[in-house]
């Protein structure tokens, strides 16, 4: 799932340098051989598919990169295998998402009274789009404290054409903020030259090279004029403010990509002539992340995310108190006992999105090999570039390879390998979060709780991250939403955010291939009854604008 729901995010992990010490390098746990995978829909079978999905070999499956490219030919292999219609470009399984990979341009200086201040060292500035406004000369103004109801942020309407610098109000455990939603904080001062956020003195070394890895954008994005977008230091906020006035440049150079981007699309054609037309979608995203700029020692990661970050990259971590500290020690010479220390530098995306791009294969293998298919065909899309601003759906939805008007719904896969008690206070074998079902077909909403209770599914359905202004922002946050913007009604369907998520420690090892087979015959029964209807799911609720922003 992407930490943003406009243009480019990215995480790296949080160390704990006491703990990440010299010790030897070992493997990662061994994966089982890969063996045939059978018609029903399967723990073995979702094993075999992510054990090669989510392996090291696709070196994270960054949008734009060559694991990505390799983890899009396996998607488009087994879709072929399994009998599905390429419907992609020119008869093939894949669409090209026209990708650059965007870096700082040299030269990249700010100064204020007198001192230059340098990107990487005293800020690191964040790409907003081609269409990113200059600062040079812009004049500043203090933006007082965001997220802090005693001290309240700038006014919007007073940030027109100005430098903003705002400070963020600390966790609700006392711990500095590190970064911050930028799209939400670039939709509160819109009017804005530009936004220096004075965090980051707190965000940890490891997460600020994460910062400045190359994004990955499209080549022609051609969206509105945006805030320039800084983190800075305390030290330079200061400045900033007491200088009155901002001088130089921090704008962004393309190039191409390492690799071609691209959005796997398939049909299941439908078994009804009159219905066959109109298309139930099925959805996940194949990317995740690069490689990490520098390796972390795995368990020392994942003792430290459990105490200081239990929602992963959604947390950040501050420093830990003498009490914190002996609680990851302890959890690590817990793990120490268990197996040696090793290196690891890959984010191999096991639950984001891994769970949810094996998902859609097993459907469609279950589907594929009924004796009897829906009556409206089902069209899965794997899309790229979710983690860099929902790219790929977003190019799908404007550029689809069918047509818009025949997709009746969509339902979206992202991270539904987890969530159980280990990873939630509120997880176990039952929980599954839903978002969406009901903010545009009340009918679709209620479908979804149909067939949990017509299959005996069990699962106790989690609403809460469906609510109106909840902060976690779920409903802007996946590829589901690139639908929902044309009025296409869409489910999404999650277990949750854990400690491995976005960080190098969401592996194969962690999955509850179980519970994950039981959410993929849920959803299938779900699709099945959608393509079933004798009518198209009924839209009773507002459409949002296509080009306005979104909402949760």
């Amino acid at each position: 799932m992407s930490r943003v729901s406009s243009r480019a995010g990215r995480v790296a992990v949080a160390l704990l340098p006491a703990l990440a010490a010299c010790a030897p390098s070992a493997p990662a746990p061994g994966i089982a051989a890969p063996s045939a995978t059978t018609a029903a829909v399967t723990a073995t079978d979702l094993r075999t598919r992510l054990g090669i999905f989510a392996d090291d070999s696709m070196m994270g499956r960054g949008a734009g990169t060559a694991g990505n490219a390799k983890g899009t030919a396996y998607l488009a292999a087994e879709a072929g295998r399994l009998g599905l219609v390429p419907a992609g470009e020119s008869g093939t399984f894949f669409q090209t998402v026209p990708l650059v990979k965007r870096t700082l341009a040299p030269g990249a200086a700010v100064s204020a009274g007198g001192t230059t201040f340098a990107p990487s060292t005293d800020f690191i500035a964040r790409d907003q789009g081609k269409a990113t406004r200059p600062i040079d000369g812009v004049p500043v103004v203090d933006g007082g404290v965001f997220g802090d109801s005693a001290h309240p942020a700038l006014p919007a309407d007073q940030a027109a054409g100005k430098l903003v610098v705002i400070r963020v109000a600390p966790q609700p455990d006392g711990t500095p903020a590190g970064t911050v939603a930028r799209a939400v904080v670039t939709e509160r001062f819109g009017s804005a030259a530009g936004i220096a956020v004075a965090t980051l003195d707190a965000i940890a070394p490891a997460d600020r090279a994460g910062l400045e890895v190359p994004s990955a954008q499209l080549a022609h994005d051609g969206g509105p004029a945006q805030p320039a977008f800084l983190y800075v230091t305390a030290r330079m906020a200061e400045a900033l403010v007491r200088a009155g006035t901002v001088r130089g440049s921090v704008a962004f150079a393309d190039s191409p990509p390492d690799a071609p981007a691209r959005n796997v699309v398939a049909i299941l054609p439908g078994s009804d002539p009159a219905l066959r037309g109109q298309l139930v979608a099925l959805g996940a995203h194949n990317d995740h992340l690069p490689m990490a700029p520098a390796p972390a020692e795995h368990d020392s990661l994942r003792a430290f995310n459990a105490v200081m970050r239990p929602k992963g990259a959604d947390d950040s971590p501050g420093t830990p108190t003498a009490a914190q500290h002996a609680r990851i020690r302890a959890i690590l010479d817990s793990l120490r006992r268990l197996r040696p220390a090793r290196q690891d530098s890959v984010f191999n995306g096991a639950d984001d999105d891994g769970s949810g791009s094996v998902t859609l294969l097993e459907i469609a293998e279950a589907l594929a090999r009924s004796p009897r298919h829906p009556k409206r065909s089902l069209l899965f899309v794997w899309h790229t570039g979710e983690e860099v601003g929902l790219l790929g759906s977003d190019w799908f939805t404007r550029h689809p390879t069918v047509a818009r008007d025949s997709i009746v719904a969509q339902l979206n896969v992202d991270m539904v390998g987890r969530g159980g008690a280990a990873d939630l206070a509120e997880g176990g074998p039952a929980y599954l979060r839903m978002i969406g079902s009901r903010r545009l077909s009340t009918e679709l909403g209620n479908l979804v709780e149909q067939v949990n209770a017509d299959g005996k599914h069990g699962f106790a359905l989690d609403y809460r991250w469906d609510a109106k202004g909840h902060p976690d922002n779920s409903y802007c946050r996946s590829d589901h939403y690139m639908y929902a913007r044309y009025g296409i009604p869409i489910a999404f369907f999650t277990t949750g955010s854990h400690r491995d998520y976005h960080q190098l420690t969401d592996e194969v090892q962690y999955i509850d291939f179980g519970k994950m087979a039981r959410v993929a015959d849920f959803i299938e029964q779900v699709a099945v009854r959608v393509a079933d209807l004798d009518h198209r799911v009924v839209v009773d609720q507002p459409k949002p604008d296509p080009e306005g922003s979104c909402r949760q």
